[in-house]
């Protein structure tokens, strides 16, 4: 399985590729939504973790341009963004889940 994360904070971004990587997943990071959406429209990718506060393009507007464009990828929001209309926002763009940080690992593979 091909997973994608896009995350803006490097020690968060790092454990996510770590541990997937672990988890026996290949994991692709980007670190702003820009280049995140480039990866995944140009990707073949299984699942994406995005954040919804990055540089460049937020997670909102990332998710919201692959849905206009025909990918439907599963997506699972993962921040700190945890008012229950962000989780409400994110899965009306589109996303399949969403969870907030901070989180547990095990968590995250279930």
């Amino acid at each position: 399985m091909k997973i994608l994360i896009v995350e803006d904070e490097p020690k968060t971004g790092e454990y996510l590729r770590q541990g997937l990587s672990e988890a026996g997943f290949v994991v692709d990071l980007a670190r702003d939504g820009l280049d995140g959406l480039h990866l995944a429209t140009s990707g073949d990718y299984d699942l994406l973790v995005l954040d919804v506060m990055l540089p460049r393009m937020d997670g909102w507007a990332l998710l919201q341009a692959l849905r206009l464009s025909g990918h439907e990828v599963p997506v699972l929001f993962l921040t700190a963004r945890d008012q229950v209309e962000d989780r409400v926002r994110g899965l009306e763009l589109g996303a399949d889940d969403y969870l907030v940080k901070p989180f547990a690992f095990a968590e995250l593979l279930a």
